[in-house]
């Protein structure tokens, strides 16, 4: 009977979820403040926030279903509203524009990311994409949220640390 037992959560393994993304082919940038993390800033996050080229998400939804990821929306529903969640005990935020405004109006194009992007290796044969720095303080200026002025420092700062 429901409710009977104990609460147990989803099996969730970042490198597995990250892993299947990788092999997925799913053309998707790791943004937000998880990006961060991975390139040693002293950020905390708690969720994955992912930019997807718009003709991944079936693509990319596949890969997430590996990890019992599911999606608010369906890939024509995401196209439209340019986003969507993934979620289960974890939460996926998942922009899927082709392009998206600064607060201060200048667009951040995803094709232009993809093309300046870097790859950070976790483990052999699995690796994630993200902006480079200058297209990652881009996406935090796409917030304008204080947190994303405290990551705009930050990355300045990594920027001139590591030219």
């Amino acid at each position: 009977m429901p409710g009977d037992g104990p609460v147990r959560a989803t099996p969730f393994d970042e490198l597995e979820f990250f892993r299947a993304i990788h092999k997925s082919g799913a053309r998707a940038l790791l943004i937000g403040r998880r990006a961060l993390v991975l390139l040693g800033l002293p950020v905390l996050t708690a969720d994955y926030d992912f930019w997807l080229a718009i003709d991944d998400i079936a693509t990319f939804n596949a890969a997430a279903a590996t990890m019992e990821l599911t999606t608010t929306v369906t890939p024509d529903e995401a196209r439209r509203r340019g986003r969507y969640v993934l979620e289960n005990d974890e939460h996926v935020d998942v922009l899927v524009a082709r392009s998206a405004p600064t607060i201060d109006g200048r667009p951040v194009v995803f094709e232009d990311l993809w093309r300046s992007r870097q790859r950070i290796e976790l483990t052999a044969g699995v690796h994630v994409e993200l902006p480079d720095i200058d297209g990652l303080i881009l996406t935090k200026e796409m917030g304008g949220r204080p947190k994303d002025l405290e990551d705009i420092r930050l990355l300045r700062i990594r920027r001139e640390e590591n030219p």
